[in-house]
């Protein structure tokens, strides 16, 4: 290579100097001349030449991306008499975010824009807001009804101490920063096995349970640290109780500050499930009954058993009763293993047992089709600089599921947009490295038909989009109509404000509960699709773009919306400090919301709407809870005569209230699973003369002097009566009974089930019932083995 000539480079610099002194002269001297005409807009523009291919002529990005501008306005002066001095209008010239620039521009300018060679895309301007990422604020924790978010009212949870059941904990993560935070308050017992430097007023307990019996036997005391040997215990942690960290994402997306629903709380965590053998009966009891003894406000379990077994046996079940027994609150996970029926895990009625839905918040990436046809997918691999432009779409040639490398090659797919099925020999994240790998400029991710329109998105090797099902069979059937089929993937990033949602999750278990079918299971509905909460790294193959998004990914599962409830909990427990778990419970059951954004029914993943075996109550309106204005109230001792009527024996009843004092149910008349004071109502018409009656006390904790009117909505096939209808309270604490009888309104159905409610309505409150009547039992089973349910 021949050495620099000075002479020539000075040259050039000379011209280069010269070129854009004109450009700038002609525009000034031109504004001067003219006035700007038409409406202006910021608009982004994307490029599609590196500046780098004009260096010889330009002295910056900005001189290269002012010429742009002016050609465009020359273009726009000659065919649309417009003023050229819109190049004065350049207002940023971007060098490594995005190859582009923003400037004021008018529709005629922009359309003039389109026909040149360099032109990709003119993105009109957004306007965006601090936010967080993103259910505090969906959920209207920091909104300002009732004079003020819930957080207003209850200082975020301050002082109120969650202990959380999981597999480990990432100490240090910046989602257990103490700043702010006041100490722990004085009952508090339990220990922190980290060092001084993790340690802190946030996560003031941190025990691992690994055999922990086996050890002190010897003498030991619990030598394991509840180091997070996965992401689970940091994301369902953070996500209950974690501390604000400014401009958290994942992989670029979600943008904000990350929270926990409580982030004032104090956050305790117990080590119970481990890679080698997961969650283990003993360990679970161990780390419940020194929770409890230490002092934990409320329990947040995201573990469970995907088969029912007896509640006399089961470690959730009987820690569970301990925990409410000494007035702490038990939030659990329902299970991850729906659609099918029958399938809820933690079932007691002691415990809030919580099943998942989507958010409103999506990463976008469009696939616009080659008829001009656009459908949206999702990624979490949402690159800037990849050129939007029209490639061929082509179909795996194997078994369409992208997993045969042998038929992965350059020829078959290279520079193209491959269409692809779930499933197959790869994950998601492989077929894409194996893609990319043999020169795919793209994938699209059909998901499978059982899924429905619940897509979680992953970060990707090469771009990519994940669709529904249904859009992939759109897909495909316009692949099907030509020969010469083209697709482009656009990327939206995040994206908020879904009216759809929420929508529950396939894999979210159903009811009914098989322990006690008399007992709507689950109870409700919390966020727990693509949640975005700390974890010790994030999944996916490529390098997280800033420091913070390798502390924080999205997860998925009941295990990831229990922890949202658990949160909830601790900042009603704070502002309601008197009150029980039994009526925390009612308050969020009660003033679930049954409708999403449009105002329709919530829907199941399959667009029809969820039953209340799918979203039991509705879906958690945590402002609302609140102030709920009636409660359905129990203590630990009310459900002994109830477990009386699911004819567990003496012992077994006793193994569940210890340390209560032993009963007899000889002695206590039993109280059948339809009449426990519970805030939804579950009835059979199985037997003649098909006429249930079950009765409820509610206790008043709104305005002490109160009228509630009894509304009921139910399928014209059935009649229900509530006697007295008309309920008047004179003070606060005050409780009333009341009686629901149901019978057939005609004709008798043999099976099936209908759903309706029960509302209380006064002049400030709506206390809400589901009511769920089946025509026959359910049908039993039973069996056991505890493990996560995320």
């Amino acid at each position: 290579m021949d050495p620099p000539n000075p002479t020539r480079s000075a040259a050039l610099l000379s011209l280069r100097v010269a070129v854009f002194l004109l450009l700038a002269s002609l525009l000034a001297s031109t504004a001067a001349a003219h006035n700007d005409h038409g409406l202006h807009r910021n608009y982004l523009i994307i490029v599609r030449t590196p500046y780098e291919y004009d260096r010889n002529l330009f002295k910056d990005v900005s001189s290269w991306h002012a010429s742009l501008l002016a050609s465009v306005c020359d273009m726009a002066e000659e065919e649309l008499d417009r003023d050229p001095s819109a190049m004065a209008r350049l207002i940023y010239s971007y060098r490594h975010v995005v190859n582009g620039f923003a400037a004021r521009l008018t529709n005629e300018e922009v359309r003039a824009m389109e026909s040149k060679d360099w032109f990709v895309k003119a993105i009109p301007e957004k306007t965006y807001r601090l936010m967080t990422t993103h259910t505090p604020q969906m959920l209207g924790l920091t909104g300002k009804a009732f004079h003020g978010g819930l957080w207003s009212k209850s200082n975020m949870g301050e002082g109120i101490i969650i202990g959380v059941l999981d597999d480990g904990i990432r100490p240090g993560h910046p989602s257990f920063d103490a700043t702010g935070m006041k100490p722990p308050p004085a009952k508090w017992k339990g220990r922190c096995d980290f060092n001084s430097s993790v340690c802190n007023n946030k996560l003031i307990g941190a025990r691992s349970f690994y055999e922990s019996a086996k050890w002190k036997w010897q003498g030991i005391d619990d030598p394991v640290l509840p180091v997070s040997e996965g992401s689970h215990g940091t994301h369902t942690s953070s996500t209950a109780a974690g501390a604000f960290v400014p401009g958290a994402n994942v992989m670029g997306n979600g943008l904000g500050t990350a929270s926990g629903m409580a982030p004032r709380a104090h956050i305790a965590l117990y080590q119970v499930c481990f890679v080698d053998k997961g969650c283990d009966r003993d360990d679970i009891l161990a780390a419940l009954d020194d929770a409890v003894e230490e002092g934990v406000d409320v329990l947040s379990l995201s573990l469970g058993d995907d088969e029912a077994g007896d509640f006399a046996y089961d470690p959730i079940a009987l820690g569970g009763y301990t925990a409410i027994m000494k007035g702490v609150f038990v939030s659990a996970a329902g299970g991850n293993m729906g659609p099918q029926h029958a399938t809820v895990a933690n079932e007691a009625p002691w415990l809030l047992t919580v099943a998942a839905a989507t958010t409103d918040r999506r990463f976008v990436v469009s696939v616009k089709l080659g008829n001009g046809v656009e459908l949206d997918g999702e990624s979490l691999f949402q690159p800037k600089d990849f050129l939007g432009m029209q490639r061929p779409l082509v179909r795996d040639l194997s078994d369409g599921t992208c997993s045969d490398e042998k038929v992965l090659t350059q020829q078959n797919v290279g520079g193209k947009i491959v269409v692809c099925d779930a499933g197959g020999n790869f994950t998601a994240l492989e077929m894409g490295a194996a893609l990319r790998e043999a020169g795919a400029a793209g994938m699209v991710v059909i998901n499978f038909q059982e899924l429905g329109s619940v897509i979680q998105p992953k970060a990707h090797a090469l771009p990519a989009s994940q669709v529904p099902y249904s859009v992939g069979q759109k897909i495909r059937a316009y692949m099907n109509s030509t020969d010469d089929a083209t697709g482009e993937l656009i990327f939206k990033g995040t994206v908020l404000g879904n009216r759809d949602s929420p929508v529950v999750a396939a894999f979210s278990s159903r009811g009914p509960s098989k322990q006690n079918q008399g007992i709507l299971k689950p109870d409700i509905t919390g966020p727990g699709v693509n949640i975005i909460a700390g974890v010790p790294r994030p999944a996916g193959l490529m390098t997280p773009p800033n420091p913070l998004a390798a502390n924080f990914d999205i997860l998925s599962g009941t295990s990831m919306a229990t922890p949202h409830l658990s949160g909830i909990a601790a900042v009603i427990k704070k502002a309601h400090p008197t009150w029980s778990p039994a009526a925390i419970k009612s308050a969020l059951i009660t003033t679930a919301d049954t409708t999403d954004h449009r105002r329709k029914p919530i829907a199941a993943h399959d667009g029809y709407p969820a039953n209340l075996l799918t979203l039991g109550a509705g879906f958690v309106n945590p402002m609302k809870a609140l102030r709920p204005g009636l409660v359905y109230n129990l203590s630990a001792a009310d459900y002994v005569p109830y477990l009386c009527g699911l004819r567990y024996s003496d012992h077994e009843i006793n193994s569940i209230i210890h340390p209560l004092p032993p009963v007899s149910c000889a002695q206590m008349p039993p109280v059948a699973q339809e009449d426990l004071n519970y805030p939804s109502i579950t009835a059979f018409l199985d037997q003649a003369p098909y006429v249930v009656t079950v009765s409820r006390e509610v206790t008043n904790v709104g305005r002490a002097r109160s009228v509630y009117v009894a509304q009921v909505e139910v399928p014209s096939l059935l009649s229900v009566t509530v006697t007295p209808d008309t309920l008047r309270f004179t003070k606060v604490n005050e409780a009333k009974r009341f009686t629901v009888t149901i019978r057939p309104a005609g004709a008798r159905k043999e099976k099936g089930i209908a759903e309706g409610q029960l509302k209380w309505v006064s002049h400030k409150n709506v206390v809400r019932s589901p009511i769920l009547v089946s025509y026959k039992k359910f049908v039993q089973d039973n069996s056991s083995t505890a493990h996560l349910t995320h």
